[in-house]
């Protein structure tokens, strides 16, 4: 592994504690140039994830608390009149960042979450006819609370594709809660870290993450993962072939991450619940599919080439 990558998850692990698996999926993300979505409960450290990652990367981090009287303009910014030059200046707003936090992502309504799409998408915004670039890296990172919590909206269909991955940090186990019970505040320690890579370092490490050899025999299993889906009647609607890229760029960023050239199998199937876990729908009207029950259902009924 990367010396620095491996330093930057063991910096990330004294914060977020004894979650390693998702800190490597969350780096595995950035890497491949995708967003990520945050889905858990309130008070397991989402925020605090989303902060580590921006501070330690060194990239400039800006959040946006969502909530449902948030406004389109106070994502991208206002254009407003200046007296001096009698003409509208523009002032823009938080999504002009390198790592955007979304906190809270479903306490907004449909109309100010899809002020993100195209920023997430083309990595631009437009105003007033406008198209205005955002920085190099760029990163959504949103937060979500479970849908059945009191005030929130689901985020359309079209806004969670735009998500590369979607996990869940969980509950801390019983000694990594009580070292966080009985230690510093998290916040106060990531205030005293240095970043441990610089913006032009991770858009190196992301050149080469597209460098990741991906077999023919690779292909053929991203494939069958696709096709699987959209012939099983347990499945809503089988993944787009959107879903098929974000697969394997996902694969080639862990692959890279375990200090590998090419894609093995298992780094796919590493990322796959991650990738498609927002993405896939259980058909059945009354099921109690969870998502990652989908995820792997698809896993164990693909056999690999």
């Amino acid at each position: 592994m990367n010396p620095k990558l491996k330093l930057l998850i063991e910096r990330t692990g004294e914060i977020i504690l004894g979650k390693e698996d998702v800190l490597r999926l969350a780096l595995t993300c950035l890497l491949a140039r995708g967003h990520l979505l945050i889905e858990d409960l309130p008070g397991v450290g989402k925020t605090t994830l989303a902060h580590a990652l921006a501070r330690l990367m060194g990239l400039h981090y800006q959040r946006i608390q969502f909530t449902s009287d948030l406004l389109p303009s106070d994502i991208i910014g206002v254009s407003v009149f200046d007296r001096e030059s009698q003409s509208f200046r523009f002032h823009p707003g938080p999504v002009f960042s390198q790592v955007v936090l979304a906190d809270e992502i479903n306490r907004a309504t449909p109309k100010t979450q899809s002020a993100l799409l195209e920023a997430m998408e083309e990595r631009q915004v437009t105003v007033e006819g406008d198209s205005k670039a955002l920085e190099d890296p760029f990163f959504v990172i949103a937060t979500q609370n479970p849908a059945h919590q009191i005030g929130t909206f689901p985020l359309p269909e079209s806004q969670l594709d735009r998500f590369l991955m979607c996990i869940g940090i969980g509950y801390p186990g019983r000694l990594a809660e009580r070292e966080l019970l009985g230690g510093r505040d998290r916040r106060e320690m990531l205030a005293e870290f240095d970043s441990v890579l610089s913006a032009q370092e991770l858009v190196q490490l992301q050149q080469q993450v597209s460098a990741v050899h991906v077999s023919d025999a690779l292909l053929d299993y991203c494939q069958e993962l696709l096709a699987f889906t959209r012939s099983s009647p347990r499945f809503f609607q089988g993944l787009s072939p959107r879903a098929g890229l974000a697969l394997l760029h996902a694969a080639r960023a862990w692959a890279l991450l375990h200090a590998r050239g090419e894609v093995i199998p298992e780094d796919m199937q590493a990322v796959l619940p991650s990738v498609v876990s927002h993405r896939l729908h259980s058909a059945a009207e009354s099921a109690g599919d969870e998502a990652q029950t989908l995820a792997d259902y698809l896993l164990e009924s693909v056999s690999i080439p």
